[in-house]
């Protein structure tokens, strides 16, 4: 917990899990958030047993809109709430994974959503396409930073139930893990037809047939073509480098065509009210 006082001294200001100084704040605090979210969920989907809880227990077919913003939320909460706040949120997310169950697509076991490996996997698809994502769209990080962000997320991943000496925690340990995961990995029936509704979403409603779902599909391509060359491969596309350039590209321009939105755009109501209390504490975050 980050704790601050104002700057007339006379109040102590809550700045949250990880505060203004911290990595997580400026990899979460812009919009490729969202693009890495995307690229989150083509990469968890290619573990099958992963896929299948979320297959048989979550609303994104009928609510994909609802279910996006709910984990936006989420972590904009961790992130950028005080304290209490992100400590209530992974409570009640602990609450919910611990009454779900699944059926594995292969063995037709029974197994439970929030099973360490389950949600271990989530945490690192995230993490790692979040720090990824925002490498790549031009936001400034050292290799240091990364690992630091690494560091700084076992605290995320301990709000959900994980242990954190059993998350990975730096650029060379996420890459042993993803090595080590992909002989469990594969492209099932559920994550081709997820892969497929993330290209061609349900729309709002109004927005179906208009340039919104072209829009849509373009953010969508981006984040899967920074997904890594296996994980493509995996869904039968080219895993070329040369393709990492032009999804590069896409999300630098992205990034750029954000940041000249005005701020009440830029950034959720959550990222704002964390912005002004780090004001109040007489930080001055640009995010």
């Amino acid at each position: 917990m980050d704790v601050a006082k104002s700057v007339d001294g006379s109040t102590p200001v809550d700045l949250g899990l990880f505060g203004p100084g911290s990595v997580s704040w400026r990899v979460h605090g812009n919009l490729l958030l969202a693009v890495g979210g995307l690229r989150a969920l083509f990469l968890q989907a290619l573990h099958p047993r992963a896929m299948a809880g979320v297959a048989q227990n979550s609303d994104f077919r009928t609510d994909p809109w609802g279910r996006l913003y709910r984990t936006g939320d989420y972590v904009a909460t961790v992130t950028f709430g005080t304290s209490d706040e992100a400590r209530r949120a992974g409570a009640k997310v602990r609450g919910i994974h611990r009454r779900l169950r699944g059926h594995d697509p292969y063995s037709g076991a029974e197994f439970r959503v929030d099973e360490p490996e389950l949600l271990r996997w989530t945490h690192v698809c995230e993490v790692e396409s979040f720090v990824s994502t925002a490498r790549r769209g031009g936001v400034r990080l050292t290799d240091a930073d990364v690992d630091r962000y690494y560091t700084e997320q076992l605290r995320a991943a301990e709000l959900v139930g994980l242990d954190p000496g059993t998350v990975p925690a730096s650029a060379a340990e996420i890459a042993e893990y993803y090595a080590a995961m992909q002989p469990r990995l594969a492209l099932t029936r559920d994550a081709a037809a997820a892969a497929a509704f993330l290209f061609w979403p349900t729309m709002p409603r109004g927005l179906g047939y208009t340039p919104a779902r072209g829009g849509w599909m373009g953010i969508a391509a981006v984040a899967f073509g920074l997904l890594p060359g296996w994980a493509r491969r995996r869904y039968g596309g080219l895993g070329l480098p040369v393709g990492d350039v032009g999804a590069s590209l896409a999300a630098r321009s992205l990034r750029l065509a954000a940041g000249a939105l005005p701020e009440r755009y830029r950034h959720s109501p959550r990222v704002r009210d964390g912005l002004q209390r780090a004001r109040l504490a007489g930080h001055d975050p640009r995010l």
